[in-house]
C-alpha cells in the first residue's frame, strides 16, 4: 500500500469498544474538496490493502476492481471521477464500521468510511451537484404531503401501478420502472389516531423504561403503511402500556442525511427533538416503528450535535419497539397468551437494526409465540434507503439482495418479514413467485388476536 503504514498486527486498543467520533461539519474544513481527497485516498488505500469489506455494498468491489486495473496496481493512479463512483454507492448503512472494519477508532489510523463518504455526499451536495431526482426522493414530508391528497393519492397510486406510469417515471425522474414504490394513503395513521377513542391505562415503569410511550409515527409508516403504526399501538396498548403523538412530526431526517444535504437535517431535528424531548419530560419513552428513524436519533443526530442536551434527552429515550417490548418481558409485564401460532417466518434484519447492537429482540419477541419458528436472515436487502429505486442502482440492488432472496424463497415460510417496511417491499419485489410482507408487528398482532 502507498504511503500507508503496515504495522497491521499492532492494532492499538485492539480490547477497547469502537468508539464513534462527532462529525465535524460545521467546520469549514469539511467541506475543503483538496482536504477530501487526501483523506479519501488515505482511507481507499487501507480497504485496499485489508479487502475485508468485499462482500458489502457495491463501494467497495467499485474501489478494488479501480486499483486493480490501474497502471500502477495502488490507489496513486485510480482515476479521480472513480472516487466519486465509490460515494454514491455508499448509502451509510454503517455495516462495514460495525461488523468487518479493523481499523475503526480507537484504532491510530482512525478509519470511519461510511462518515468519510458522508462527508464527500455533503462537499458534492454543497457544490450544488445534487441531481432534481435526489432532491424529490429525498424530500419526504412534501412529496408525502401532495400525493396524500385524496383525488391526488388514487391518481399516483394508479400511475405507480401502470406499467405506461412506471415507464414515464423512469424517463422523467429516473425511478427504475421494476423499482418498488410505495402507494400513498390519504387517510394517514396520525388522521386515524387523531379520530380514535384512547383507553386509560395506568404506566408502570420497569427495567429502565417508564411504562409509557410516545409514538413516533415516521412519515413513511404514517402515510404509506399506516396499518403497521396501528398495529404497534394495538400490541403496547394490549401490553397495558399508554401511548401517545407528538403533537408535530416531520421527517427523522435520514433521506437527507443520505444525500449529504445536514443543513436540511438540522432543519428537521429542530422540529422534531423538541417536541420529543418534552414528551420524555413527561415521563414518555419513545419508540418508532422504522429502524432507520430509531438509528437516526439514537445515533446519527448526537454525533452531528454533541453538544445539543435536548438531542442527548431523545438518545437516552428512543427504543426500537420489540427492544422495548423485551424489556417489558424480563421485567415480567408481557403479555404471553396467544391466540394464534404464526408457523414459520422468514426473517430479515435490516442494517439499520443490526448496527443498533441491541441483538435480536424482534426474533426474540416473536419466538414467544407457540409453534412458530424464525428462519433468521441477516444480510442486505439490497434496498438501503433510495438506492434500490433510482435508475443506475436498481440492478446492482437486486444483485446485492439476490441471497435474501433465495433465502425466503427456499425457506417456504408462511411469512416473510423485516422490521424495515421498504426492505420488505424490495424482498417481494425479488421473489419468484411476488409475496407481500407481513411487517413484524403485524404478526405479533395477529398472535395475539387483536
Amino acid at each position: 500500500m502507498s504511503g500507508t503504514p503496515t504495522n497491521f498486527g499492532s492494532r492499538e486498543g485492539s480490547l477497547e469498544a469502537p468508539t464513534r467520533h462527532p462529525v465535524d461539519w460545521q467546520n469549514p474544513e469539511f467541506y475543503d474538496e483538496e482536504k477530501l481527497f487526501k483523506e479519501l485516498e488515505r482511507v481507499f488505500d487501507i480497504c485496499h490493502g485489508c479487502r475485508r469489506c468485499f462482500s458489502l455494498c457495491n463501494s467497495f468491489p467499485t474501489l478494488f476492481d479501480a486499483v486493480d486495473a490501474a497502471p500502477s496496481g495502488e490507489i496513486d493512479t485510480v482515476p479521480k471521477p472513480v472516487y466519486w463512483e465509490v460515494v454514491d454507492h455508499c448509502y451509510l448503512c454503517d455495516m462495514c464500521y460495525m461488523s468487518k472494519c479493523p481499523y475503526v477508532p480507537p484504532h491510530a489510523w482512525n478509519l470511519d468510511f461510511p462518515h468519510l463518504m458522508l462527508r464527500a455526499k455533503a462537499v458534492k451536495h454543497a457544490k450544488g451537484e445534487t441531481s432534481f431526482r435526489d432532491k424529490v426522493l429525498s424530500n419526504m414530508d412534501t412529496v408525502g404531503n401532495l400525493a396524500g391528497i385524496p383525488v391526488v393519492a388514487e391518481v399516483v397510486n394508479a400511475v405507480n401501478k401502470s406499467a405506461l406510469g412506471r415507464k414515464v417515471l423512469q424517463k422523467v425522474l429516473g425511478v427504475h420502472e421494476n423499482a418498488p414504490v410505495p402507494e400513498y394513503h390519504s387517510n394517514t395513521f396520525r388522521k386515524q389516531d387523531a379520530r380514535r377513542v384512547k383507553p386509560v391505562l395506568a404506566a408502570t415503569p420497569a427495567a429502565g423504561t417508564t411504562g409509557k410511550v410516545a409514538l413516533f409515527a415516521t412519515c413513511y409508516c404514517n402515510r404509506n403503511e399506516p396499518d403497521i403504526d396501528t398495529d404497534l399501538v394495538k400490541v403496547f396498548e394490549h401490553n397495558g402500556i399508554p401511548i401517545t403523538l407528538a403533537q408535530k412530526e416531520k421527517c427523522c431526517g435520514m433521506p437527507k442525511l443520505e444525500l449529504g444535504d445536514l443543513k436540511a437535517v438540522e432543519e428537521l431535528m429542530q422540529v422534531n427533538v423538541p417536541q420529543l424531548a418534552a414528551l420524555v419530560d413527561q415521563g414518555y419513552d419513545i419508540v418508532a416503528p422504522v429502524p432507520s428513524c430509531v438509528l437516526m436519533f439514537k445515533q446519527e443526530l448526537p454525533l452531528l450535535f454533541p453538544q445539543d442536551p435536548l438531542v442527548a434527552k431523545v438518545k437516552a429515550a428512543m427504543f426500537d419497539p420489540f427492544e422495548y417490548l423485551m424489556l417489558r418481558h424480563k421485567a415480567g409485564l408481557l403479555k404471553t397468551e396467544f391466540a394464534q401460532e404464526l408457523g414459520k417466518v422468514s426473517y430479515h434484519v435490516p442494517c439499520h437494526l443490526r448496527v443498533q447492537n441491541i441483538g435480536l429482540k424482534t426474533r426474540d419477541v416473536l419466538k414467544l409465540v407457540p409453534n412458530t419458528t424464525l428462519e433468521v436472515i441477516e444480510r442486505c436487502s439490497g434496498h438501503n434507503g433510495t438506492y434500490a429505486v433510482k435508475e443506475e442502482f436498481h440492478a446492482t440492488s437486486m444483485k446485492i439482495g439476490k441471497p435474501v432472496f433465495n433465502k425466503v424463497e427456499a425457506g417456504k415460510a408462511d411469512y416473510h418479514s423485516s422490521d424495515c417496511p421498504m426492505a420488505g417491499h424490495q424482498i417481494e419485489n425479488g421473489l419468484k413467485t411476488s409475496r407481500p410482507p407481513t411487517h413484524p408487528l403485524t404478526l405479533l398482532a395477529k398472535a395475539y388476536g387483536l
